[in-house]
């Protein structure tokens, strides 16, 4: 049957947990051997034949690990999922499937740091790289140069949380002969599908949302067949960033809860997006499921919901006003990362950046924040207190 005749709920229960093979285990046992015998020589030479679809060795296949990659795919509406060790193993290992030397990457926006960094590390190999703040097409058009290889995006961009048109995007790409990659962690597969705009890869990072608990890293990739087939043989077992069972195992548990975890979260994020917009030592909100946001209207042909991750600016946006919110948070836990059970928050104004945030297009008063799961009544009193101390510019 077609997976994508499936609700995500069913996808996220069952699909491809297969109780018959596993005895009847109505959770899947995690595989943690590193390699599987075969009766004969003639067993194991066919298996080689075709290494994507036999168990040969814990680098390729494994039977925890593509439960779970059968789930992601159907819940992205793609044909193909592979795991990774961190989401930089998957993020770096989709764009290097596309590029060799001579060619150039452009960038959409605010994207991920130490994607940013990966682009100017692949500059030794003579990969070319561009990034505009813009997400007008337009601009994005007249930065496309004969050897642009890659056009590589977020939506909702990162610490901004602005919103790319995907289909014009993705259309625009094919039409110059250009792969496109978005990282989707924002909004996980129940809330934008990319592929079903035209996008060639979509890459997670599964420490976030999909995983929901903060106790695992990990990256995903969803694509064609054909575009995995190329991916698997090359930036996949070569790099060897693959994901180990007993972290698939965990993704797989944390997949059960999606869909609840990530209505809570919209239903939280959208009311503490609201507070927020109206307080008055907030001077913005960034987060597209607000009326007031630019991007609404395009957010609703996008997006199937909203996720917890939001940023606001300070009305005094000095680094002295910066640290004193987020010290006086008692709520949101000061960390890197987000998508867990626990409100996180965090700025990326460390005090000696200033010139640097402005030139990027971020606001130096600006502090990002993750809604937990906690009660959206006590993080918003969390953050009012915060928001009255004695700001200075």
């Amino acid at each position: 049957m077609n997976n994508n005749l499936f609700s995500d709920e069913h996808v996220c229960t069952h699909l491809g947990d297969e109780y018959d093979r596993f005895h009847g285990a109505v959770v899947p046992p995690i595989y943690q051997n590193s390699l599987f015998v075969f009766k004969n020589f003639d067993d194991l030479t066919e298996a080689m034949k075709d290494e994507q679809s036999n168990y040969l060795y814990w680098r390729g296949m494994n039977p925890t690990v593509e439960i779970v990659e059968k789930k992601i795919a159907a819940l992205e509406k793609g044909e193909k999922c592979k795991l990774f060790s961190s989401g930089m193993a998957a993020i770096s290992s989709a764009i290097l499937t596309f590029l060799q030397a001579g060619d150039h990457v452009l960038s959409i926006s605010n994207i991920y740091g130490p994607t940013t960094k990966f682009f100017t590390y692949i500059e030794k190999f003579g990969v070319a790289h561009t990034n505009t703040l813009s997400t007008d097409l337009d601009v994005i058009e007249s930065l496309i140069q004969p050897n642009t290889k890659v056009i590589y995006l977020e939506s909702p961009t990162t610490m901004t949380f602005k919103l790319v048109n995907l289909k014009a995007v993705s259309t625009l790409a094919k039409q110059h002969g250009i792969k496109t990659i978005i990282d989707n962690t924002w909004a996980t597969p129940l809330f934008q599908n990319p592929l079903t705009f035209g996008i060639d890869i979509v890459v997670h990072s599964v420490s976030k949302y999909l995983g929901g608990h903060s106790d695992l890293v990990g990256g995903a990739l969803i694509t064609s067949n054909e575009i995995m087939d190329h991916l698997f043989y090359h930036e996949y077992q070569l790099l060897g960033g693959v994901m180990p069972p007993y972290e698939a195992w965990l993704l797989m548990r944390g997949l059960r809860t999606l869909p609840i975890r990530m209505r809570a979260h919209h239903e939280s994020g959208l009311k503490i997006a609201s507070f927020l917009e109206d307080h008055s030592s907030v001077k913005k909100v960034h987060y597209p499921g607000l009326k007031s946001s630019p991007d609404y209207e395009l957010g609703k042909q996008q997006l199937k919901g909203y996720s917890g991750l939001m940023s606001f600016e300070l009305a005094n946006n000095s680094f002295d006003s910066v640290r004193k919110v987020i010290n006086s948070l008692k709520q949101f836990q000061i960390g890197v990362s987000w998508g867990g059970f626990e409100s996180l928050v965090i700025s990326p104004n460390y005090g000696n950046n200033t010139e640097h945030l402005i030139n990027s297009g971020i606001d130096p008063g600006l502090i990002r924040i993750s809604v937990g799961l906690e009660n959206s009544d006590e993080l918003m009193e969390d953050l009012s207190t915060a928001l009255q101390q004695k700001l200075t510019v």
